[in-house]
């Protein structure tokens, strides 16, 4: 895969009724990326998902019984269900870093269910902090547990993360939990600053600040994740560095589009309702950069934002002020970039990128996915 295929290529706009996630407008299925992407992240929860199911069950009684039913192994009342359990990106990242640089990815499957256990944790307490009704279309675990139970089996999930590297014989063990743990810090920070955003007038919060937060929020667990692999591979400094900046990038392409989804996402896909993010006012990236335009369009979003709770045709109203003040095209254009960007780094860790091509699949899913 060519570097211009992994960024998304162009960034036009794409049509009414799309997520407007692809960078270059086309839908997922396109091109060859998102397919073996899929079967990567199917292989992916095969592997990773016993690991993390034996780790879970060590968690003790209503503990994890609700951890259990946040990730859709059973209904609420405990008893056995299908339900999705998520898409897997970061255990198929820390896997796919370390084939990328020579290693077993066998050897890393206690890093993998690490990771996607932190990231878990994350999700428990976002849910709590934006009062989301939904995850993964079926109820969030604080709506049908409370809210003291779900911070505390997300407390919970993020030692036991910890605790897996801990007890890892793998020699990059130790590394690996320092990494994580350094991680998770940076993570608390993004979040918090996220909040902090939202005692802010939207038009006082600027680009930059948004950035910063979106890398310290979800840029730094997809990085770590990628450091993780290469570590486990045996890698040395400038490796796993030059791994951890393509997933942080990668991580800011993920983030754009995510913003993305949450204003145009079919919540048939999304599991949330139409709008989502702009009916909890929320300051997301498309939103900032809109705002940051000085354009009649922004001004109207501003007060769209100052009024009350958004009805389904003043969600229309935002979302379409949104993208006439450029927040849209920006949004899948800066998307493009921080691929493009990723990518360079990839190949100062991997300089043969065909050695690299689960890490690419995976970069363009990032970019195209509707979800």
């Amino acid at each position: 895969m060519t570097t211009a295929q992994a960024a998304g290529g162009s960034t036009g706009g794409s049509g009414e009724g799309s997520a407007g996630a692809s960078a270059d407008g086309r839908g997922p299925g396109a091109g060859g990326g998102p397919e073996s992407a899929a079967d990567l992240l199917a292989r992916t929860r095969a592997a990773v998902d016993p690991r993390l199911r034996e780790t879970v069950d060590s968690l003790p009684g209503q503990v994890r019984r609700i951890a259990r039913y946040h990730f859709g192994w059973e209904q609420a009342d405990g008893t056995p269900s299908t339900a999705p359990s998520g898409k897997a990106l970061r255990p198929a990242l820390v896997l796919a870093a370390a084939q990328a640089l020579g290693g077993d990815p066998q050897h890393a499957e206690r890093a993998a269910a690490a990771v996607e256990l932190a990231h878990n944790f994350t999700l428990l307490h976002d849910d709590v902090i934006d009062e989301d009704p939904t995850r993964r279309n079926r109820p969030t675990a604080w709506t049908v547990f409370g809210i003291a139970d779900a911070i505390v089996v997300g407390d919970a999930m993020c030692a036991l993360s910890l605790q897996v590297l801990a007890q890892d014989p793998h020699p990059a063990s130790a590394k690996a939990s320092a990494r994580l743990a350094a991680c998770i810090i940076e993570l608390c920070a993004g979040q918090q600053a996220d909040c902090a955003f939202e005692q802010r007038a939207p038009q006082d919060v600027t680009i930059d600040e948004c950035l910063t937060m979106a890398e310290a929020k979800t840029g730094a667990l997809l990085g770590c994740a990628c450091a993780l692999g290469a570590l486990y591979a045996g890698a040395g400094d400038e490796e796993v560095e030059a791994m951890d900046a393509f997933g942080r990038e990668a991580g800011l392409a993920f983030q754009l589009i995510d913003d993305l989804i949450g204003i145009w996402g079919d919540p048939a896909h999304t599991g949330k309702p139409a709008g989502a993010d702009l009916v909890a006012h929320k300051k997301s990236l498309p939103v900032v950069a809109a705002m940051a335009s000085g354009s009649p369009a922004a001004a109207e979003l501003a007060e769209l934002y100052r009024g009350p709770a958004m009805d389904a045709g003043t969600v229309r109203r935002a979302a379409d002020a949104v993208e006439r003040a450029g927040g849209r095209d920006w949004a899948q254009s800066q998307a493009a970039d921080r691929m493009a960007r990723a990518v360079d780094h990839l190949s100062r860790a991997v300089p043969d990128l065909g050695a690299a091509d689960e890490l690419l699949a995976l970069a363009e899913f990032v970019t195209r996915r509707t979800r």
